[in-house]
């Protein structure tokens, strides 16, 4: 919740738009107002996209990052445990309505993961469904050698043995949110429940 200080600076950041110089200015002069309303995450958050928001209610161990994407409404970085190499991340995204089915998108994340003994990772996938109020959620958890291309298209992959992958579709009234947990095993085995409690806050604001 913006404080009444911070709505004071932006509305006489507008007040002052005629007298700007330049864009650089104007720039300048929204981002102090921001950096003074202080980050949007904390125990709560609200993510906006193109025609919705959601909010929903993340743990205060997680770390918010600036999102690096149009797409990406929300990045969380989740402090790894003792022993693994690297921490987890948790990206949220939304694609103004779009994004591909329910279906599709379980076949990709999928897809994204290897076996150690060359088996299909469909066949150790689980999936769970159920309902937030009027939201459906569809939740996926697929452990092995994480190798998503490292760029859309790009044609380079990751291989990231002893990782896990969670994620789920949130469909709402304007289209779905797609929600993307990976990390080590056992970090994200740390991290699950409260990755379950976030999807179970998720709500229409």
């Amino acid at each position: 919740m913006e404080s009444a200080a911070v709505r004071l600076e932006m509305r006489q950041a507008v007040r002052r738009l005629p007298a700007l110089a330049s864009r650089g200015a104007l720039t300048a002069m929204l981002a102090a107002a921001l950096v003074a309303a202080g980050p949007p995450w904390g125990h709560g958050a609200s993510v906006f996209g193109q025609q919705a928001r959601i909010g929903f209610d993340a743990p205060p161990e997680w770390i918010a990052e600036d999102v690096s994407s149009p797409m990406r409404v929300a990045q969380f970085t989740l402090p790894r445990t003792e022993g693994d190499i690297e921490d987890a991340e948790l990206t949220v995204f939304y694609f103004g309505g779009g994004g591909g089915t329910v279906e599709a998108n379980l076949e990709r994340w999928t897809n994204q993961m290897l076996q150690p003994d060359g088996g299909r990772s469909a066949d150790v996938a689980t999936t769970t469904s159920f309902a937030v109020g009027a939201l459906t959620i569809t939740l996926l958890d697929v452990p092995g050698t994480y190798a998503a291309e490292v760029r859309p298209g790009s044609g380079m992959r990751y291989y990231k043995p002893g990782f896990r992958l969670k994620a789920a579709v949130v469909e709402t009234p304007v289209g779905p949110y797609f929600f993307k947990l990976t990390g080590p095993e056992q970090t994200v085995r740390t991290w699950e429940s409260g990755f379950s409690t976030l999807l179970e806050s998720v709500r229409l604001e």
